[in-house]
């Protein structure tokens, strides 16, 4: 198979793979409504932990990390070749198809095609995606989405703080204590694409949260309640 039209493939199976709304399905066929017209309207994890109750929270939240997770395995199942074009980048050009492939999820689950290109907001996805590919700055952000979780109880907020932090932790371990990361330069720019998609699809958030009406889960801001 052409080289071009091999990737092309790749992008667009993955992209479908993101693109798989999970949250819609379940709200449709267990609860006999559209998770779209509850709470607030997204279909991504948070919207289905309000809506659906936390055990279908779970079950959304780990099928879209997995979609991420899966997009980016699923490559080496269907790229045995070269690029189509020069691969300028110290990886190997499977290594460059995988970060394109969970690229393609994450985009799949904030437009969904099967849900009028509405969907998530993209955090779950780029979970399961940075899994694969910088599993310790992921791991750092989990934490750091935690922290920001229980400081202030907004899901929202959390997120975006990860979110940013992602890029941030790997330039922090790579200059400031000297690790050394396989292609940082592709990396860290990648993340931080990644970080603005992911930010960019929480828009509508920031603006909750400047103007002091963001949904709160106020359950979860364990700090203040022990202060």
């Amino acid at each position: 198979m052409d080289p071009l039209l091999r990737l092309i493939l790749i992008i667009a199976q993955s992209y479908l793979i993101g693109s798989i709304p999970t949250a819609l399905i379940i709200s449709k066929k267990v609860f006999g409504f559209d998770i779209r017209q509850k709470g607030s309207g997204n279909m991504g994890s948070t919207n289905a932990f309000r809506v659906l109750g936390w055990k279908w929270g779970v079950v959304v939240q780990v099928a879209d990390i997995l979609k991420g997770l899966v997009a980016v395995l699923l490559v080496a199942l269907f790229f045995d070749t070269q690029m189509p074009f020069q691969n300028r980048t110290p990886f190997e050009d499977a290594t460059v198809v995988k970060l394109i492939a969970g690229f393609s999820a994450v985009v799949g689950h904030i437009w969904s095609v099967f849900a009028g290109f509405r969907g998530g907001k993209g955090i779950n996805t780029s979970v399961g995606l940075l899994i694969a590919v910088a599993p310790i700055e992921v791991s750092i952000a989990a934490g750091i989405f935690l922290f920001a979780l229980f400081a202030s109880g907004y899901v929202s907020l959390g997120s975006i703080i990860a979110a940013m932090s992602v890029p941030g932790t790997m330039a922090i371990r790579h200059n400031i204590f000297g690790v050394e990361i396989e292609g940082y330069h592709v990396l860290v720019h990648f993340c931080i694409v990644l970080s603005l998609l992911v930010i960019y699809a929480h828009r509508t958030n920031i603006k909750r949260l400047l103007a002091g009406t963001e949904n709160r889960f106020s359950r979860m801001q364990i700090f203040k309640k022990k202060s």
